[in-house]
């Protein structure tokens, strides 16, 4: 028998760079013009409309000095969490 811990509520890694953008004062303007990102695509990532992929995980790892592996593990979790429910 296996013990796993299975969440019954999906956190998107949106929900965690929103934590991060109000832990560090930062607006998702400020954090598009730090990374290059398009404003829309920063909106995107945290409304979970689109995913956080290697090369934003990168930009993202810069600004809040989590590595890029945080980011894509994030992502990589919730997608294979999704497929639960």
């Amino acid at each position: 028998m296996s013990n796993q811990y299975a969440p019954d509520t999906l956190t998107t890694p949106g929900e965690v760079l929103a934590d991060y953008l109000d832990s560090f004062a930062i607006t998702p303007e400020r954090l598009a013009a730090r990374t290059g990102l398009a404003g829309k695509i920063v909106d995107a990532i945290i409304k979970g409309k689109a995913p956080i992929k290697s090369d934003t995980a990168r930009k993202l790892s810069q600004v809040f000095g989590r590595p890029e592996h945080f980011w894509v593990n994030l992502e990589n979790q919730f997608q294979k969490d999704c497929k639960r429910f």
